[in-house]
């Protein structure tokens, strides 16, 4: 099944600092050699938040910015400040055309009108730390580091899994990696809207 991932069949070794494994959950992807088998493994093993860590480091990084956008949109809150609902929009539109500097630097503004508490302003975040310079414009080039994306990420996935119902984020968790193993084989990871 690892082979119908192909937007995972990345090497896992270069990957593994950045996940900072528990000590069991290193012990199950010891010997997969790309992120896809590792991801199976964790799966099987019950291992889904480093599932989750592993896919949003490993998935390039539209895809992975992408997967964020459809995990916190299957979670609607009803009082979500109308400054993360932009915020969502930016990381969408950035993902819509990952090559126009000026939306990725829209999502970085429209993410910094909020709070940094929503699965939503972290998805604009991640799309502002793709690559590009972090500096403002005119400035010498800052490039953001390349686990960046990947962090932001993983840290909207786990918002959007806890939120409003915590008690409800283990089959999130479960259905977002249902999206992300989607786009991983080139899908477009759609998420139903949950229900309250």
């Amino acid at each position: 099944m690892a082979d119908k991932l192909p937007k995972l069949a990345v090497p896992l070794a270069p990957l593994l600092a950045r996940l900072d494994l528990p000590a069991d959950a290193a012990q199950t992807v010891q010997s997969a050699s790309t992120a896809a088998d590792a991801l199976l493994r964790l799966e099987a093993e019950g291992f889904s938040i480093e599932a989750v860590r592993l896919s949003a480091h490993a998935l390039p990084k539209r895809e992975a910015v992408w997967w964020a956008c459809m995990c916190a949109a299957s979670v609607p809150d009803p009082a979500l400040p109308a400054a993360d609902a932009t915020a969502l929009l930016s990381a969408e539109a950035w993902v819509r055309q990952p090559a126009d500097d000026a939306l990725r630097r829209r999502a970085w503004d429209a993410a910094q009108a909020t709070t940094f508490k929503s699965p939503e302003a972290w998805a604009a975040v991640a799309a502002f730390w793709s690559g590009g310079s972090m500096a403002p414009v005119g400035q010498p080039a800052v490039p953001p580091a390349e686990g960046l994306t990947g962090q932001a990420v993983g840290g909207a996935v786990m918002l959007a899994a806890v939120r409003g119902h915590p008690q409800r984020s283990a089959a999130r968790l479960t259905r977002f990696l249902g999206a992300a193993r989607d786009i991983a084989a080139g899908g477009a990871g759609r998420l139903g809207i949950e229900a309250a």
